[in-house]
């Protein structure tokens, strides 16, 4: 896949069982994004950060699609419990994974596997492919993506915990070498108070 090539074709039914053909999307700015399964924590943290964000998106003219190979039976459920305003399309014969190329082999405690790598299209109204992001992390993606179609940089992380530890340790660093100091200091005065006494 290429950026300003033509997207991949296809004919899909959503989670209410009903046929997408991309052709009809045509005129319309598509955001795909391709996830490994219904209900796991990963996918579920993702889909629910592109509904958070959904006014957002439908204010710069893009609708939004989930794609994953689990079947429509199951994306009914996931699409219900999570209350996901946009479809969910399912891809049983992994045929759109692959013409997307997220469908690669994946290795888990030494067992190897095919399955969908995380990832997100953004398809331009003409039907070319206009962004991609591959391998991309759950946590923070949507935004990522509703900034990039606004035109806007993208959201810095928030700092965590473990970024201020660094800072902890050389504060406490700090402090014992300053008492170091002060203790090194005052041993001669405890030393030249006893010669006077002698």
């Amino acid at each position: 896949m290429t950026i300003g090539r033509k997207a991949p074709a296809f004919r899909l039914q959503d989670d209410t069982g009903a046929w997408v053909d991309s052709a009809s999307l045509k005129g319309k700015r598509v955001v795909l994004f391709f996830y490994p399964k219904d209900m796991t924590s990963g996918c579920t943290v993702e889909a629910c950060e592109f509904r958070d964000l959904m006014p957002r998106f439908t204010a710069s003219n893009a609708v939004i699609y989930g794609v994953s190979p689990d079947p429509v039976a199951s994306h009914q459920k996931f699409r219900a419990k999570e209350r996901l305003p946009y479809g969910l399309l399912s891809d049983p014969t992994h045929a759109l994974c692959e013409a997307y190329g997220v469908w690669v082999e994946k290795c888990l405690y030494g067992r190897k596997y095919m399955g969908v790598h995380r990832s997100t299209f953004v398809v331009g109204v003409d039907g070319t492919l206009e962004m991609a992001w591959r391998g991309v992390k759950p946590e923070g993606h949507a935004a990522e993506v509703n900034a990039w179609l606004r035109g806007e940089a993208a959201p810095v992380p928030a700092t965590t915990a473990s970024a201020k530890k660094p800072a902890a340790k050389k504060q406490g660093a700090a402090k014992t070498s300053v008492a170091k100091k002060q203790g090194a200091a005052k041993k001669p005065a405890a030393k030249k108070s006893a010669a006077k006494k002698k």
